[in-house]
């Protein structure tokens, strides 16, 4: 997956948060059609007995700045499925007790050959909205005391439907299942295998894609695609 999501606050994504029993909400949530990797993203977490929206850097790894912080050198906007039970990986104690969703209405992605991009896809969910499953970090900084939140993206080898449009990998779209999504949110659960079905590839929801010219225009150049779900 590169790095693009598209989190319009449309009615659909509207309804998905509703049904996600939110208790409260800390941060509006981000209202744009392209967001890149290192922007600021809406995450819903659990803090003790309530549920959270966010807002989040959409990079895992951060490095402390004079007063502030930015990304860390090292890529980690999304993490690889086969590092999250890694000792010593960015995502393995976050995987066991920092696991959020994103809410959006979809994402991007785009194909590379001789490390040249040759097409970008944009996808949506063909009804509602779409729930990524990540994590997340919290940082205080050492000066200002400063509390900053991170996330990344989980990601999954790529699935056969999406291989013409994305070779390598696709994020975790988790199920719309509540009972699901209120133990991947709870941080004490840490009974982990409850999880290992989620991170094979898998389409819980019928998907609507088309070809862009560039993520930043955004014109259609070509007829839409019905991805059906599994």
């Amino acid at each position: 997956m590169c790095g693009r999501l598209n989190t319009t606050f449309d009615s659909g994504v509207k309804k998905l948060y509703t049904r996600l029993k939110i208790n409260k909400v800390i941060d509006r949530p981000i209202d744009r059609r392209f967001v890149k990797a290192a922007d600021t993203v809406s995450i819903v977490r659990n803090v003790g007995e309530q549920r959270r929206v966010e807002n989040a850097m959409w990079w895992l790894l951060l490095d402390q700045t004079e007063n502030d912080f930015k990304p860390s050198r090292f890529t980690s906007f999304n993490t690889r499925f086969d590092k999250l039970n890694t000792p010593q990986s960015a995502g393995y104690q976050a995987y066991r007790s920092a696991r959020c969703i994103i809410a959006v209405k979809g994402f991007g992605e785009t194909e590379f050959v001789d490390k040249k991009p040759v097409h970008y896809f944009d996808m949506q969910a063909e009804s509602g909205g779409l729930i990524l499953g990540g994590l997340y970090r919290t940082w205080q900084h050492n000066k200002t005391g400063e509390i900053k939140l991170s996330c990344s993206v989980i990601t999954l080898p790529a699935h056969e439907k999406l291989k013409h449009i994305h070779s390598k990998a696709m994020p975790l779209i988790l199920p719309q299942n509540l009972s699901l999504i209120d133990k991947w949110l709870d941080p004490q659960c840490d009974e982990l295998d409850q999880f290992e079905h989620l991170l094979h590839p898998r389409l819980p929801q019928s998907l609507i894609a088309h070809q862009i010219d560039r993520p930043m225009t955004h014109q259609p150049i070509s007829l839409p695609q019905t991805i059906p779900y599994d």
